[in-house]
């Protein structure tokens, strides 16, 4: 597999970006729901440590992704099996993941920084978490999370139908071989 795409796939560095960031989402929304949800503090603590370098790192990959796009690779024609319908709502789905992503940095270093947080988690301060729910960006970052989830399941379950029912190559040009 080349480095770029081709015509009709998707190349390695493009995959790669995409697969990467896949499972790092589902650990930070996973991660980000499951400290939400807990009172215990300790357990929260834990969490937000992992959860808060995951998110930079997908911020980081999301940059790099459209850094790739833009100035050295350049995705493969639409198949023809597709409908100009479904590549806008795709197209639409995948810029909007990436304004949640931004958006979801954004408000999440926000909450970081207004709340001190970051000193507690990082430097491993003794000081309690503060309560993130009383912090402006939760609001955002909440509501991000969730639209995220939609999304995602949209896009998931359009490369299922794609790859099942209608059985083209859509999942697979997106596939690392």
């Amino acid at each position: 597999m080349s480095a770029k795409s081709s015509l009709t796939k998707y190349g390695v560095v493009a995959a790669a970006f995409h697969w990467l960031s896949a499972v790092l989402i589902f650990a930070l929304l996973g991660l980000g729901f499951w400290a939400g949800q807990t009172t215990d503090l300790a357990s929260k603590a834990l969490l937000l440590k992992l959860h808060a370098p995951l998110g930079l790192t997908v911020f980081l990959l999301t940059v790099g992704r459209l850094v790739w796009w833009w100035k050295f690779d350049k995705k493969p024609a639409l198949l023809d099996v597709v409908p100009v319908w479904q590549d806008r709502l795709a197209r639409i789905i995948h810029v909007s993941f990436y304004v949640i992503i931004i958006g979801m940095t954004v408000s999440g270093i926000s909450m970081f920084v207004l709340s001190g947080a970051g000193e507690i988690l990082l430097n491993g301060t003794q000081k309690p978490l503060p309560d993130f729910s009383q912090l402006s960006p939760r609001i955002p970052h909440g509501i991000g999370a969730r639209i995220f989830i939609v999304l995602l399941s949209s896009h998931i379950g359009a490369a299922l139908f794609h790859h099942f029912i209608r059985r083209d190559d859509t999942l697979r040009r997106m596939w690392i071989e």
